[in-house]
């Protein structure tokens, strides 16, 4: 009964987030006139809405859940709580990839995610293969994957002071900021995002088994090996695609799975939808304070889940419920 209610919950205020996000901004309608203009296509005001307010808006609503997932399938493969896309350096190494390859090949930027799939699995590869000698210890975990994310920060940084036309303006389409985004960013969002989540629900079970030791999860037949790195892909493919449309985004797959444990517990059958939904709700509620805190400047989003990601880790670590990699 607790799990519905929560779910409950979260859905409708999600919902109200949703409706406040479209009718506030600079330019204010009543909801009528919104109806009507995006029926008849003629209301200008409308038409930048939905041309502007709109995209932004769906990019955040999937790529807060793909995040949110992608968070607590590493955390189930690694056994381990702080494993999130920002903090080991897949989300610096897809935002790299994309950039370099999209640089070099313009007319292939519908197909951004697939190089940012590729920086996202290098970096993977690289924290894991490090982190596993000895056993995946959590502040070992952090210390490469920090060394990782620092890398390919630092590649991406020494790319843009190439300082041409085309190096700038691919930049600023991957920054960590939902501003300006088009339709063809949504799209690409939807479409990728979209499918990945939906198939990620599906790896509930095997993250579920996933928590057992490995001698344990042999022992009921589970192929554990085969499992890690479908569940591992999978969640490469969701940061690497939220990554490659909205930028890096920090800590959103840290701080979601942890709520969802303390809502709703651990079984991911009911942590991965709370994941989805709740990650954009987080998401949507960070771009939309970031579009009304300094109106008519603006805030990016990952700004205000650096401000508020940063001390929750720092809290985990203090009260010291990261050790041995259980919360």
């Amino acid at each position: 009964m607790k799990k519905i209610i929560v779910f409950a919950s979260v859905i409708i205020t999600f919902l109200f987030l949703l409706y406040l996000a479209v009718m506030s901004g600079s330019i204010r309608i009543s909801f009528t006139q919104l109806l009507d203009g995006l029926g008849s296509k003629t209301d200008e005001e409308v038409n930048v809405i939905y041309d502007l307010r709109f995209p932004r808006i769906i990019i955040a609503c999937f790529a807060g859940g793909a995040l949110a997932i992608s968070g607590a399938l590493m955390q189930s493969v690694m056994r381990n709580p702080i494993a999130d896309p920002s903090i080991i350096g897949i989300s610096s190494g897809a935002s790299f990839t994309s950039l370099l390859f999209v640089t070099l090949y313009p007319q292939l930027y519908f197909f951004m995610p697939l190089f940012a799939f590729i920086g996202g699995i290098i970096a993977f590869l690289l924290v894991y293969s490090f982190a596993y000698r000895g056993g995946l210890n959590p502040l070992k975990l952090i210390l490469i994957g920090v060394a990782v994310h620092a890398t390919f920060t630092g590649l991406a940084d020494v790319f843009n002071y190439r300082g041409s036309y085309s190096v700038t303006s691919i930049s600023a389409a991957t920054t960590s900021t939902l501003a300006m985004k088009t339709w063809s960013d949504a799209t690409m969002m939807v479409l990728y995002g979209g499918v990945a989540i939906l198939l990620s629900l599906f790896l509930a079970g095997a993250c579920n088994r996933l928590l057992l030791s490995d001698k344990t999860a042999l022992g009921i037949g589970m192929k554990v090996t085969l499992t890690r790195l479908l569940v591992s892909i999978t969640a490469v493919v969701l940061a690497s695609i939220a990554t490659a449309v909205a930028g890096v985004i920090a800590f959103l797959g840290l701080l979601v799975p942890h709520i969802g444990r303390q809502l709703i517990g651990s079984d991911y059958k009911w942590l991965l939808p709370f994941c989805a939904i709740a990650g954009a709700w987080i998401l949507l509620l960070a771009d939309t304070l970031g579009r009304l805190v300094l109106a008519p400047n603006e805030i990016p989003a990952s700004i205000f889940m650096s401000i508020i990601g940063g001390p929750f880790l720092i809290f985990l670590l203090v009260r010291g419920r990261i050790n041995d990699g259980t919360t």
